[in-house]
C-alpha cells in the first residue's frame, strides 16, 4: 500500500524535541542524550507508536527509541505522543532506515530489540528485505548488549515461519515461541496491543509470536 504524503510531516518532525537529528552524532553516548544509565529498548518499525510509547509510560526506569522510516507515519507518533501531559520522559523517535542502525547505535549499546508486524516482504528475491533475515540479523548483532533479546510479533504465519528457520541458521537462539499468543498464558503475560494487533486479532487472525537472542 503506497503511504499518502503529508507535506507538513517533515517541519513538524523537524521542530519536535523528541525527534532526533542526527542521530549517529549520539552514537555510544546515548544515556547522556536520556541523562541515565537505564537500558536502552528500540522498536523498529514503529508505525502510529502506541506500542512503545504504552510502554515508556509503564517503565519509567527503561529508557525507549522508536525508529520509523516513513515521515508520514512517524507524524501520527508525534501527534499521539503530544497529546500526553506530560509526554513520557523515556522516549525518543528516530526518522530512519532499519540499515542504519549500526551506524546509530555503537557496539552493545542496546538491550532489547522489538519487531512487530513488520512487513513481510512476501516475494523471494525480497527475502533480504525482511526484518528477521540473516542480514538484519547479522545488523542486530552489532548493536544488542550480550544478554539482549529481540521479541518479534506478526499475523503472517509465512514470515512467522521464516523466522523461526532463519534465527538458528544465523547464530541465534529461539528462546520460546508460541502460534497463538493471546491464548498463551506464558507468551501473553504484559502484552501490548499495537494498531495492528487490534485490528487483525479482531478479525480472528491468530497472532504469533518469538523472542530470540545469540
Amino acid at each position: 500500500m503506497r503511504l499518502r504524503n503529508i507535506p507538513i510531516a517533515d517541519e513538524i518532525i523537524e521542530s519536535n524535541p523528541f525527534c532526533i537529528k542526527d542521530p549517529a552524532t549520539h552514537q555510544g553516548c546515548w544515556h547522556t542524550l536520556f541523562e541515565n544509565d537505564y537500558p536502552i529498548h528500540i522498536k523498529v518499525g514503529m508505525g502510529k507508536g502506541r506500542f512503545i510509547i504504552q510502554l515508556a509510560q509503564k517503565n519509567p526506569s527503561i529508557n525507549y527509541i522508536g525508529i520509523e522510516k516513513y515521515t508520514s507515519v512517524l507524524l501520527r507518533a508525534v501527534q499521539k505522543l503530544e497529546s500526553i501531559t506530560p509526554p513520557p520522559a523515556n522516549l525518543r523517535f528516530l526518522c530512519i532506515d532499519a540499515e542504519e542502525l549500526p551506524n546509530v547505535f555503537a557496539l552493545g549499546e542496546i538491550s532489547k530489540i522489538y519487531l512487530n508486524f513488520s512487513d513481510p516482504w512476501p516475494k523471494k528475491r525480497h527475502a533480504k528485505r525482511r526484518l528477521t533475515s540473516k542480514e538484519f540479523l547479522a545488523r542486530y548483532n552489532q548493536i544488542l548488549a550480550e544478554k539482549g533479546v529481540l521479541e518479534f510479533k506478526t499475523d503472517n504465519k509465512l514470515l512467522f515461519d521464516f523466522s523461526l528457520e532463519e534465527i538458528p541458521n544465523s547464530n541465534w537462539k529461539i528462546d520460546a515461541y508460541t502460534y497463538d499468543l493471546h491464548h498463551d498464558s506464558f507468551m501473553n503475560q504484559d502484552n501490548i496491543f499495537t494498531e495492528y494487533e487490534d485490528k487483525f486479532s479482531s478479525l480472528g487472525n491468530p497472532i504469533y509470536k518469538l523472542i530470540a537472542s545469540r
